[in-house]
């Protein structure tokens, strides 16, 4: 006697995975060209075929504990070359967009991160915050007239004293990355509750992995949108050299400040700000805030101009990428309005940068930012169950063209 499985179908779901860009999912008709031309999809059980029939019958529990979400990196290879053009990579990254809300702690925050409403009451909630630290920190004359505003010299430090933006980060990113933990605990039980074989060890799969964010070389096996490699590439080497940058301003000029204020008296900074080039960390700053700028500015241009090729984006996926981008454009500017002595756009751009920064911090839980999370637990326990892509077990000539799907279906 055939076993029989009951469908209950999370109609919510198909309507929210529909709103963020998988509204063309019911045209698919299921005819594998799509898991054929995917260069990294896995021989056995390949996606996003399974994934475009099981987001038609709204089986939201399966999804996202199904980590083939993340062993996709949306080249559209599939979109392109799909008959009917349900544009399986548009579903692939909205279903990752639900991910997000769906694990998230607590849940109202992923749902405002999802909410276009919410945009400006989120941007709000850190420029109140960082313009009440202004006004409650930023030293003041005789008079109570804020020192930056009669100040010949440009200086960040009399706008927004380093210890207080140095206070928010510590204490806003324990707080932050606490919860965000609760998260991503639960997206890896979820992982594990699939029940499959484990093939390798949890070490031995994260090195691999760590390899792999390294090189992006599963990311360079996309053909049709090669260039978003690329542009990852420069958009994560900008955001490496901009935490090293950062952390070693901590390290070496207000960690010794902080421990001089309480009594090492011979424990003086290494550095003096404002550092200026060629000084190393200026130069390292300035070369990840212009790879920030190139990478993001790359992927915004490419999706405004060529949306067939691209894919469609989901509001989280514009979201973190325009924050990203005005990130490293305030930032390059701040500094450059800071040489010309233009104080007002200088203290202006700095305020953005600030805001920005904390924007991507704070609620990096929520938003796409925690891909980089989700995606990396993905792909190792995808690594420990042995789900290799295409491209790793076989040699390219041995895979199909991407003119035989037509000719097969």
């Amino acid at each position: 006697m055939a076993d029989f499985r009951r469908i209950n179908p999370d109609l919510q779901f198909i309507r929210e995975i529909k709103k963020a860009g998988g509204d063309t999912m019911k045209k698919c008709f299921q005819c594998a060209t799509c898991s054929v031309v995917c260069n990294l999809s896995p021989d056995d059980k390949p996606f996003p075929r399974k994934e475009m029939i099981m987001s038609q019958w709204g089986q939201v529990d399966e999804l996202v504990k199904d980590p083939d979400i993340w062993l996709c990196y949306q080249c559209n290879d599939c979109s392109t070359n799909c008959p009917r053009g349900a544009k399986p990579g548009d579903l692939m990254a909205a279903i990752r967009a639900y991910i997000y809300k769906y694990f998230a702690f607590p849940s109202f925050m992923g749902k405002a991160l999802a909410s276009p409403a919410a945009l400006p009451f989120l941007l709000l909630i850190p420029a109140l915050i960082i313009w009440g630290c202004i006004v409650g920190s930023a030293p003041v004359d005789e008079n109570g007239v804020f020192l930056f505003l009669s100040s010949e010299t440009i200086d960040f430090n009399l706008f927004l004293p380093h210890q207080t933006v140095d206070a928010l980060f510590v204490f806003g990113n324990l707080l932050i990355f606490t919860m965000a933990s609760i998260g991503f605990l639960r997206f890896w039980k979820s992982l594990k509750s699939n029940g499959d074989e484990i093939k390798v060890p949890f070490f031995r799969a994260a090195w691999t992995i760590a390899l792999e964010v390294i090189n992006h070389s599963r990311f360079m096996e996309c053909d049709q949108n090669k260039i978003r490699g690329t542009a990852h590439i420069l958009l994560m080497s900008g955001f490496v050299g901009a935490m090293i940058t950062t952390g070693m301003v901590f390290l070496f000029i207000f960690i010794p400040h902080y421990m001089n204020m309480l009594g090492w008296e011979n424990l003086h900074p290494f550095f003096e700000l404002p550092l200026e080039l060629p000084h190393p960390v200026k130069f390292l700053g300035a070369i990840s805030g212009i790879l920030i700028f190139l990478g993001s500015g790359i992927m915004v241009f490419r999706r405004m101009a060529d949306k067939d090729e691209v894919g469609a984006s989901g509001y989280a996926d514009n979201l973190f990428l325009y924050i990203m981008f005005f990130t490293g454009l305030t930032g390059m500017t701040s500094w450059i309005f800071r040489i010309a002595e233009m104080a007002g756009a200088a203290y202006s751009s700095y305020f953005l940068h600030i805001l920005f920064v904390y924007f991507l911090l704070w609620y990096m839980p929520y938003s796409k930012f925690a891909h980089m999370f989700f995606r990396v637990l993905a792909l190792i326990y995808a690594t420990m169950i042995g789900r290799v892509p295409r491209c790793e077990t076989v040699n390219k000539a041995d895979v199909p063209t991407k003119a035989e799907p037509a000719a097969t279906h």
